[in-house]
C-alpha cells in the first residue's frame, strides 16, 4: 500500500518493519470496547477546536463502537523486506498493466486530453500511477481491503502508539472532508491506513491536491476517475513536474570501474560513455541526471531527471518511481527495457503466474487470488511445493516450477 503526504510518503510511518507496536488495548474485549469508546468521545474536543463541527463528528462515528481488529492486525505485521529489483517490477510492470493501461487510455481520452492540457502532466504517467495505487480501481471493489477511514484512523490513534500523531491528524483531516460534503461518511471507504481513492490520497494531501475535474461541486476520488487522475496531476504539477520531459532514459554503462556519484548534465555522462540503451540519442543533454542502478550492474542502468524526483514526492521510493516510469513507457507504446533484470529462473508471463497459482490451489498449497501477482502467500505455496519434490525451496515463480506443477 502507498500512502500520500504533502510533502513526502512518510515512509518511516508506513514501511517500518518489526513494529513493537504498543497497544493500549486491554485484554478484556468488553473492557477495550469502552476504552475506545472513551478515546473516541474524548477526541472530540481535539476536532472541534480544530474547525469541525460536533454535528459532524457524532454522524461520522455513529455505529463505530469497536476499533478494527484487522487495522491493529496489519499494524502489528507490516514487515520490512528488500525483495529483489525483479520481484518489485515483475507484480507491478506486466502484461495486464499495461494492456489495461492502453485500454483506459481510450476510454478515458477526451478527459485525459483536458487533464493533460490543464496541468501539462503525461497522461501515461498518470495511468501508470493509477495502475500501481489501486490496478485501475479494482482494489476499490474489495472488501477484503476497503474499510470505513474514520474507524481505521480512530483505531490507530487510539491503539498504535508509532501512528498515532500520524492518525490523529489525518482523523481531523478526514473529518473535515466530510464537512466540505465532498463524500458522505457511508463512502469514506480506504485503506486500513488511511489512503483514499482511486489513486489513493491521505486525508491531509486530498486537502491539499484535490480537484473537482468533472465540474459537479465535488472532488470525488473515489468515484470519479476525472477528479482521481486530475489530482494526481495536481500534485505533481505544484510539486514541479516538467511538461513535455520525460522521467529517465535506460543506458548502456561504459567500461571501467567506479561511477561518478550525484547528478551532473546528461552531456556529461556522455562523455563518460554512457549512451541510450535503444540507441536512440538523448533528448536534452543539459538536464541533469543521476545513475540508477537498481538490479546492480547485472541489471539495466538508468539516467534519471527531475520528473524522477516529482515522482517521488508522490511516493518516496526509488523503486516506485521507476515503475511508474517504465509502465508509462510501455502504455504508451515506446517499447520495454533493452536489458531484462538478471533473474536466477525463467521467467513466466502474467497468463503463466495465473496458471502457477492455480495448479498450487488444486494441489492445497494456495488459497489466495489467481491474481498473477506473486506474493508472500504465492512464495510460501512454490516453497511447500518444491519441499514436496524435494527441489531447492526457492520460492521463485519459475516456469520450472511451473513444469512440475504441469506433470503432477
Amino acid at each position: 500500500m502507498t500512502v500520500r503526504t504533502v510533502t513526502s510518503r512518510m515512509a518511516g510511518l508506513f514501511a517500518a518493519a518489526g513494529l513493537s507496536v504498543a497497544l493500549l488495548l486491554p485484554a478484556s474485549p468488553a473492557f477495550a470496547d469502552a476504552g475506545f469508546r472513551h478515546w473516541v468521545a474524548s477526541f472530540r474536543a481535539t476536532a472541534v477546536s480544530s474547525g469541525v463541527s460536533g454535528a459532524i463528528y457524532d454522524r461520522a462515528f455513529r455505529g463505530i463502537s469497536d476499533p478494527d481488529p484487522e487495522v491493529i492486525e496489519k499494524a502489528r505485521t507490516q514487515p520490512e523486506f528488500k525483495a529483489p529489483a525483479w520481484d518489485y517490477f515483475d507484480n507491478r510492470v506486466h502484461d495486464e498493466s499495461i494492456a489495461t493501461g492502453r485500454a483506459m487510455a481510450a476510454k478515458w481520452k477526451p478527459w485525459l486530453d483536458r487533464i493533460e492540457s490543464r496541468y501539462g502532466v503525461d497522461r501515461y504517467t498518470l495511468l501508470a500511477i493509477w495502475s500501481m495505487e489501486s490496478n485501475y480501481g479494482e482494489i476499490l471493489k474489495r472488501d477484503d481491503v476497503m474499510r470505513s477511514v474514520v474507524r481505521s484512523l480512530a483505531t490507530l490513534a487510539y491503539a498504535d502508539k508509532k501512528r498515532a500523531k500520524y492518525a490523529r491528524t489525518q482523523l481531523v483531516a478526514a473529518l473535515k472532508i466530510l464537512q466540505t460534503g465532498d463524500i458522505d461518511e457511508s463512502h469514506l471507504q480506504g485503506s486500513w491506513a488511511g489512503a483514499m481513492g482511486h489513486t489513493q490520497f491521505i486525508p491531509t494531501s486530498y486537502q491539499a491536491y484535490g480537484v473537482d475535474m468533472d465540474g459537479n461541486g465535488r472532488r470525488d476520488i473515489w468515484n470519479s476517475i476525472p477528479d482521481a487522475l486530475a489530482t494526481a496531476a495536481n500534485l505533481l504539477r505544484r510539486n514541479g513536474w516538467q511538461a513535455g520531459r520525460t522521467w529517465g532514459y535506460e543506458v548502456t554503462l561504459p567500461g571501467g570501474g567506479k561511477f561518478p556519484a550525484g547528478s551532473m548534465s546528461i552531456a556529461k555522462w556522455q562523455q563518460l560513455g554512457f549512451t541510450r540503451a535503444n540507441g536512440k540519442p538523448f533528448r536534452n543533454t543539459s538536464d541533469r541526471a543521476e545513475l540508477k542502478l537498481p538490479g546492480g550492474r547485472e541489471g539495466p542502468a538508468f539516467l534519471v531527471i527531475k520528473n524522477f524526483s516529482v515522482i517521488k514526492r508522490y511516493n518516496n521510493s526509488d523503486k516506485y518511481a521507476l515503475a511508474v516510469g517504465l509502465l508509462a513507457d510501455e502504455i504508451a507504446g515506446y517499447g520495454g527495457l533493452v536489458r531484462d533484470w538478471n533473474r536466477p529462473f525463467t521467467k513466466l508471463s502474467f497468463e503463466e503466474k495465473q496458471e502457477l497459482q492455480q495448479r498450487l490451489s488444486q494441489h492445497g498449497l494456495y488459497d489466495g487470488k489467481f491474481d498473477g501477482k506473486i506474493g508472500s502467500g504465492s512464495k510460501a505455496a512454490i516453497m511447500s511445493f518444491q519441499a514436496q519434490m524435494g527441489l531447492t525451496q526457492t520460492g521463485y515463480p519459475s516456469m520450472e516450477v511451473l513444469k512440475w506443477l504441469r506433470k503432477k
